[in-house]
Protein backbone atom coordinates (compact mmCIF):
# COMPACT_ATOMS: atom_id res chain seq x y z
CA UNK A 1 0.00 0.00 0.00
CA UNK A 2 1.49 3.21 -1.20
CA UNK A 3 -0.87 5.72 -1.17
CA UNK A 4 -3.54 6.69 1.33
CA UNK A 5 -5.27 9.67 2.22
CA UNK A 6 -8.09 9.89 4.88
CA UNK A 7 -10.37 11.95 6.60
CA UNK A 8 -10.69 11.50 10.00
CA UNK A 9 -13.53 13.37 12.44
CA UNK A 10 -13.73 11.10 15.57
CA UNK A 11 -16.18 13.11 17.65
CA UNK A 12 -19.17 13.08 14.44
CA UNK A 13 -22.49 11.83 16.50
CA UNK A 14 -23.78 11.44 12.97
CA UNK A 15 -22.66 11.22 9.23
CA UNK A 16 -18.73 10.15 8.18
CA UNK A 17 -16.38 9.00 11.30
CA UNK A 18 -13.84 8.01 8.69
CA UNK A 19 -12.86 8.31 4.86
CA UNK A 20 -10.08 6.40 2.98
CA UNK A 21 -9.19 6.36 -0.35
CA UNK A 22 -5.96 4.16 -0.91
CA UNK A 23 -3.69 2.80 -3.57
CA UNK A 24 -1.46 -0.47 -3.04
CA UNK A 25 1.75 -0.37 -5.30
CA UNK A 26 3.45 -3.90 -5.39
CA UNK A 27 5.96 -5.66 -7.95
CA UNK A 28 3.61 -7.73 -10.37
CA UNK A 29 5.05 -10.89 -9.94
CA UNK A 30 4.25 -11.18 -6.16
CA UNK A 31 1.12 -12.78 -5.58
CA UNK A 32 -2.11 -11.68 -3.20
CA UNK A 33 -5.45 -12.69 -3.26
CA UNK A 34 -8.49 -9.29 -3.64
CA UNK A 35 -10.27 -8.21 -0.43
CA UNK A 36 -12.28 -11.46 1.40
CA UNK A 37 -13.21 -12.35 4.65
CA UNK A 38 -10.69 -14.35 6.16
CA UNK A 39 -11.27 -18.39 6.78
CA UNK A 40 -8.54 -18.84 9.89
CA UNK A 41 -9.92 -15.31 10.94
CA UNK A 42 -13.38 -14.50 11.52
CA UNK A 43 -14.67 -11.50 11.49
CA UNK A 44 -11.54 -9.93 9.48
CA UNK A 45 -11.66 -8.37 6.14
CA UNK A 46 -8.33 -7.59 3.91
CA UNK A 47 -6.88 -8.84 0.94
CA UNK A 48 -3.70 -10.91 1.77
CA UNK A 49 -0.19 -11.36 0.25
CA UNK A 50 0.45 -14.77 -0.32
CA UNK A 51 4.17 -14.59 -0.21
CA UNK A 52 4.50 -12.90 3.42
CA UNK A 53 0.93 -14.18 4.45
CA UNK A 54 -0.16 -10.55 6.09
CA UNK A 55 -1.80 -7.73 4.62
CA UNK A 56 -1.67 -3.88 3.17
CA UNK A 57 -4.70 -2.44 4.40
CA UNK A 58 -7.95 -4.46 6.43
CA UNK A 59 -10.41 -4.01 9.00
CA UNK A 60 -12.84 -6.41 11.15
CA UNK A 61 -16.70 -6.42 12.33
CA UNK A 62 -15.66 -5.65 16.08
CA UNK A 63 -14.43 -2.31 14.49
CA UNK A 64 -10.38 -2.90 14.41
CA UNK A 65 -8.84 -1.08 11.31
CA UNK A 66 -5.36 -1.14 10.06
CA UNK A 67 -3.16 -0.37 6.79
CA UNK A 68 0.70 -0.06 5.81
CA UNK A 69 2.92 1.47 3.25
CA UNK A 70 6.60 0.64 2.95
CA UNK A 71 8.69 4.07 3.28
CA UNK A 72 10.91 4.53 0.56
CA UNK A 73 14.67 3.74 1.55
CA UNK A 74 16.20 1.60 -1.33
CA UNK A 75 19.70 1.85 0.57
CA UNK A 76 18.36 0.51 3.66
CA UNK A 77 16.84 -2.26 2.35
CA UNK A 78 17.43 -5.71 4.49
CA UNK A 79 16.68 -9.03 2.47
CA UNK A 80 16.34 -10.98 6.07
CA UNK A 81 14.04 -8.11 7.13
CA UNK A 82 10.61 -9.83 8.69
CA UNK A 83 7.84 -9.19 6.38
CA UNK A 84 5.95 -6.01 7.24
CA UNK A 85 2.18 -6.92 6.36
CA UNK A 86 1.97 -9.46 9.63
CA UNK A 87 1.72 -5.57 11.37
CA UNK A 88 -1.81 -5.14 10.12
CA UNK A 89 -2.78 -8.96 10.33
CA UNK A 90 -2.03 -9.33 13.86
CA UNK A 91 -4.02 -6.21 15.01
CA UNK A 92 -6.86 -7.26 13.25
CA UNK A 93 -6.91 -11.09 14.13
CA UNK A 94 -5.76 -10.09 17.74
CA UNK A 95 -2.43 -11.71 17.86
CA UNK A 96 -0.75 -8.89 19.92
CA UNK A 97 -1.12 -9.59 23.63
CA UNK A 98 -2.07 -6.12 24.08
CA UNK A 99 -4.49 -6.85 26.74
CA UNK A 100 -6.04 -2.74 26.86
CA UNK A 101 -7.16 -3.18 22.82
CA UNK A 102 -5.77 0.30 22.46
CA UNK A 103 -4.55 1.30 18.71
CA UNK A 104 -1.90 2.83 20.64
CA UNK A 105 0.05 0.57 22.86
CA UNK A 106 -0.14 -1.55 19.85
CA UNK A 107 2.05 0.61 18.14
CA UNK A 108 3.82 1.34 21.29
CA UNK A 109 4.92 -2.58 21.45
CA UNK A 110 5.74 -2.74 17.38
CA UNK A 111 8.14 0.20 18.15
CA UNK A 112 9.67 -2.16 21.08
CA UNK A 113 10.96 -4.03 17.51
CA UNK A 114 11.11 -1.38 14.75
CA UNK A 115 14.25 -1.36 13.96
CA UNK A 116 14.50 -5.11 12.69
CA UNK A 117 11.39 -3.92 10.00
CA UNK A 118 12.48 -2.45 6.38
CA UNK A 119 11.08 0.85 6.86
CA UNK A 120 6.99 1.18 7.03
CA UNK A 121 4.16 3.27 8.06
CA UNK A 122 1.46 1.80 10.24
CA UNK A 123 -2.12 3.47 10.55
CA UNK A 124 -4.04 1.26 13.35
CA UNK A 125 -7.69 2.52 14.87
CA UNK A 126 -10.33 1.29 16.75
CA UNK A 127 -13.67 2.75 15.20
CA UNK A 128 -15.77 2.09 18.36
CA UNK A 129 -13.30 3.64 20.51
CA UNK A 130 -12.76 6.70 17.68
CA UNK A 131 -9.08 6.03 18.23
CA UNK A 132 -6.78 6.46 14.90
CA UNK A 133 -3.00 6.01 16.04
CA UNK A 134 0.11 6.02 13.69
CA UNK A 135 3.58 5.14 13.70
CA UNK A 136 6.86 5.03 11.28
CA UNK A 137 9.79 3.37 12.06
CA UNK A 138 12.07 6.06 10.16
CA UNK A 139 10.74 8.49 12.02
CA UNK A 140 11.97 10.49 15.12
CA UNK A 141 8.64 10.59 16.37
CA UNK A 142 7.03 8.15 19.05
CA UNK A 143 3.85 6.36 17.76
CA UNK A 144 0.72 8.83 18.38
CA UNK A 145 -3.12 9.10 18.23
CA UNK A 146 -4.49 11.36 15.30
CA UNK A 147 -6.15 14.20 15.48
CA UNK A 148 -9.15 15.04 13.36
CA UNK A 149 -8.42 16.36 9.80
CA UNK A 150 -7.53 15.35 6.24
CA UNK A 151 -3.92 13.25 6.51
CA UNK A 152 -2.28 11.34 3.76
CA UNK A 153 0.60 8.79 3.88
CA UNK A 154 2.25 7.61 0.96
CA UNK A 155 6.46 6.11 1.20
CA UNK A 156 7.10 8.82 4.09
CA UNK A 157 5.96 10.00 6.61
CA UNK A 158 2.63 11.03 7.22
CA UNK A 159 1.63 13.94 5.56
CA UNK A 160 5.21 14.37 3.73
CA UNK A 161 4.14 17.06 0.73
CA UNK A 162 4.73 14.68 -2.30
CA UNK A 163 3.09 16.09 -5.25
CA UNK A 164 0.60 13.18 -5.23
CA UNK A 165 -0.28 13.02 -1.48
CA UNK A 166 -0.91 16.72 -1.58
CA UNK A 167 -3.08 16.61 -4.63
CA UNK A 168 -5.29 13.60 -3.58
CA UNK A 169 -5.35 14.95 -0.43
CA UNK A 170 -6.96 18.14 -1.24
CA UNK A 171 -9.32 16.08 -3.77
CA UNK A 172 -10.69 14.22 -1.25
CA UNK A 173 -11.47 17.20 1.04
CA UNK A 174 -12.88 18.74 -1.67
CA UNK A 175 -15.21 15.54 -2.41
CA UNK A 176 -15.85 15.43 1.26
CA UNK A 177 -16.79 19.23 1.11
CA UNK A 178 -19.49 19.24 -2.22
CA UNK A 179 -21.04 15.76 -0.79
CA UNK A 180 -22.08 14.47 2.86
CA UNK A 181 -21.07 11.05 1.46
CA UNK A 182 -19.46 10.84 -1.50
CA UNK A 183 -19.77 7.49 -3.62
CA UNK A 184 -17.18 5.21 -2.94
CA UNK A 185 -16.74 4.90 -6.78
CA UNK A 186 -15.97 8.62 -6.75
CA UNK A 187 -13.37 8.01 -3.83
CA UNK A 188 -11.80 5.21 -6.10
CA UNK A 189 -11.87 7.03 -9.53
CA UNK A 190 -10.07 9.70 -7.53
CA UNK A 191 -7.36 7.47 -6.91
CA UNK A 192 -6.40 5.76 -10.18
CA UNK A 193 -4.63 8.75 -12.36
CA UNK A 194 -1.70 8.24 -13.82
CA UNK A 195 -0.64 11.84 -13.94
CA UNK A 196 3.23 12.31 -13.26
CA UNK A 197 4.81 15.64 -11.00
CA UNK A 198 6.69 17.68 -12.92
CA UNK A 199 10.69 16.27 -12.35
CA UNK A 200 10.80 19.68 -10.28
CA UNK A 201 8.37 18.59 -8.30
CA UNK A 202 10.20 15.03 -7.50
CA UNK A 203 11.75 13.89 -4.01
CA UNK A 204 15.32 12.57 -3.94
CA UNK A 205 14.65 9.21 -2.30
CA UNK A 206 18.11 7.68 -3.71
CA UNK A 207 16.55 5.86 -7.04
CA UNK A 208 16.39 7.11 -10.36
CA UNK A 209 14.94 10.11 -11.99
CA UNK A 210 12.98 7.78 -14.38
CA UNK A 211 11.95 5.86 -11.68
CA UNK A 212 10.99 8.68 -9.32
CA UNK A 213 8.85 10.33 -12.12
CA UNK A 214 6.95 6.79 -12.65
CA UNK A 215 6.45 6.51 -9.24
CA UNK A 216 4.92 10.16 -8.69
CA UNK A 217 2.14 9.38 -10.24
CA UNK A 218 -1.00 8.14 -7.75
CA UNK A 219 -1.78 5.39 -10.19
CA UNK A 220 0.96 3.81 -11.50
CA UNK A 221 2.46 1.63 -14.02
CA UNK A 222 5.41 0.47 -15.03
CA UNK A 223 6.16 -2.84 -16.68
CA UNK A 224 7.37 -4.71 -12.95
CA UNK A 225 5.58 -2.65 -10.81
CA UNK A 226 2.21 -0.46 -10.45
CA UNK A 227 -0.87 0.18 -8.62
CA UNK A 228 -2.70 -3.34 -7.92
CA UNK A 229 -5.92 -2.17 -6.64
CA UNK A 230 -7.75 0.97 -5.04
CA UNK A 231 -9.52 0.81 -1.98
CA UNK A 232 -12.62 3.01 -0.55
CA UNK A 233 -14.02 3.10 2.88
CA UNK A 234 -16.54 4.81 4.50
CA UNK A 235 -17.13 4.55 8.20
CA UNK A 236 -21.08 6.05 9.14
CA UNK A 237 -22.10 6.85 12.33
CA UNK A 238 -26.12 6.92 12.64
CA UNK A 239 -28.61 6.47 15.22
CA UNK A 240 -25.54 5.52 17.56
CA UNK A 241 -24.58 2.65 15.72
CA UNK A 242 -21.52 2.45 13.36
CA UNK A 243 -22.05 0.78 9.42
CA UNK A 244 -18.56 0.07 7.12
CA UNK A 245 -19.14 0.52 3.39
CA UNK A 246 -15.74 -0.85 1.76
CA UNK A 247 -15.14 -1.20 -2.02
CA UNK A 248 -12.28 -2.34 -3.63
CA UNK A 249 -11.18 -2.23 -7.09
CA UNK A 250 -8.28 -4.67 -8.05
CA UNK A 251 -6.07 -5.04 -11.10
CA UNK A 252 -6.09 -8.62 -10.74
CA UNK A 253 -8.71 -10.67 -11.79
CA UNK A 254 -8.29 -13.53 -8.94
CA UNK A 255 -5.87 -15.59 -11.23
CA UNK A 256 -3.21 -13.94 -9.88
CA UNK A 257 -2.59 -12.02 -13.13
CA UNK A 258 -2.60 -8.20 -13.69
CA UNK A 259 -5.64 -7.14 -16.33
CA UNK A 260 -4.98 -3.30 -16.93
CA UNK A 261 -7.35 -1.54 -16.92
CA UNK A 262 -8.71 -2.60 -13.74
CA UNK A 263 -12.27 -3.76 -13.39
CA UNK A 264 -12.25 -6.68 -10.76
CA UNK A 265 -14.58 -5.11 -8.22
CA UNK A 266 -15.77 -6.37 -4.94
CA UNK A 267 -18.27 -4.42 -2.34
CA UNK A 268 -18.75 -5.02 1.35
CA UNK A 269 -21.30 -3.36 3.97
CA UNK A 270 -21.31 -4.43 7.64
CA UNK A 271 -22.69 -2.94 11.10
CA UNK A 272 -19.66 -2.92 13.79
CA UNK A 273 -21.02 -5.04 16.09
Amino acid sequence: MCLIVFDWRPEASDGLLFTLAANRDEFLKRTAEPMHWWDDAPGLLAGRDLVGGGTWLGMTRDGRFAALTNYRAPKEMRADAPTRGTLVSNWLSGDHGIESGAPLDYLLQVAQDGDMYNGFNLLVGDWTRRELAWYCNRSPAEPTLLAPGTHGISNAVLDTPWPKLVRKRAELAQALAGEARPPLATLIGLMRDPHVARDDELPATGISLERERALSAAFIDTPDYGTRGTTAVQVLAQNGRLSVSALERSDDNGSHRVVRPGDFERSFAFDIA
